[in-house]
């Protein structure tokens, strides 16, 4: 085929492999700095792209460049305008991680109710009366609103409606309840479901229109005792009102597994809180997962190249 793949950020085998079977070429890079992806990316075809950032710059070094994959979900890190100019195909995997992502997000609800985080902590440190002084709480019956009803959030739903027993509520002014499984009551007031709900879990992409979008005033309409989870994106949360949150306990606690920088920075305040839960942007990054976005990256590669249109399109450019 004579075709070149660069991977700038490693990525499973199985990814690899299924290009090679085909007869691709792969270029690892050197670096994912947007000076070192411009050199790199000159003489290749397509990119398998995870989470470095490619800007304008690097696509329009790309003179070649008919695909960018990206392994997993969201696109933000990608100039999408500019791809579509340019008549470059981007692609992702969004059947690759969504149950991995809601498997984290069940997890984050169970250990902040039952205070899992702190209690090791404690007995750990030869605290064994922590258990008469820190009292989890059962989550049947407790109400779950999720913000944003896509495929991550509708395997929340069924999740913890059918697992767990919770009542859950939804907002997504895209949706009617037509469109919506039958274990979420959709509620098209985005301050009820902040006000009334025992959890509040955000499942939303980060664009233009959601950044910041969540603020001081939701925290506010929280109940005192009512737990706020992210494992969406960092930058549709402004950190800083969250951080105020939770210091002055006007919400319970949050478990977060994305932030507005990445990687936190050492001197984050967010390391400082007990009624704080953070995994390191890690909830898509099961075995099993890893593998499906790498091969999926892959197959969105191999049928943009082959002449085909992909499977999971992002854009819809004008073929150059």
């Amino acid at each position: 085929m004579g075709f070149k793949v660069l991977i700038p950020q490693d990525v499973s085998k199985v990814g690899k492999d299924y290009l090679l079977e085909r007869g691709y070429e792969i270029k690892m890079g050197k670096s994912i700095t947007v000076e070192q992806m411009i050199k790199d990316v000159e003489d290749c075809d397509a990119i398998l792209a995870r989470t470095a950032m490619f800007p304008a710059d690097v696509l329009r070094a790309g003179k070649k460049l008919k695909v960018i994959a990206r392994h997993g979900v969201g696109v933000d890190n990608i100039d999408l305008k500019t791809a579509e100019e340019l008549g470059i195909w981007v692609t992702n995997a969004p059947l690759s991680n969504a149950n991995s992502v809601a498997e984290h997000t069940i997890g984050f609800i169970i250990a902040s109710a039952r205070n899992f985080v702190r209690c090791d902590k404690e007995f750990k440190a030869g605290n064994f009366e922590i258990r008469n002084k820190l009292n989890g709480y059962d989550l049947e019956g407790k109400i779950l609103g999720l913000i944003g009803l896509g495929r991550i959030g509708t395997m929340v739903a069924k999740k913890a409606s059918l697992g767990l027993d919770m009542k859950v509520v939804g907002y997504d002014p895209y949706l009617t309840q037509d469109d919506v499984i039958p274990q979420i009551e959709l509620i098209n007031d985005w301050e009820y479901v902040f006000k009334n709900s025992d959890f509040i879990s955000l499942h939303m992409p980060a664009t233009e229109k959601t950044k910041g979008i969540v603020g001081m005033k939701e925290f506010e309409m929280m109940k005192s005792t009512a737990y706020f989870i992210n494992c969406a994106r960092g930058e549709v949360v402004n950190e800083p009102d969250l951080i105020e949150a939770l210091k002055t306990n006007k919400i319970a606690g949050a478990a977060l597994d994305v932030f507005s920088v990445e990687p936190l920075p050492k001197d984050s305040p967010l390391f400082g809180l007990d009624n704080l839960i953070i995994t390191p942007h890690n909830a898509a990054l099961t075995k099993e997962a890893t593998m499906r976005m790498a091969l999926h990256a892959a197959i969105g590669i191999d049928e943009v190249l082959s002449g085909k249109r992909p499977s999971w399109p992002v854009n819809n450019p004008k073929i150059k």
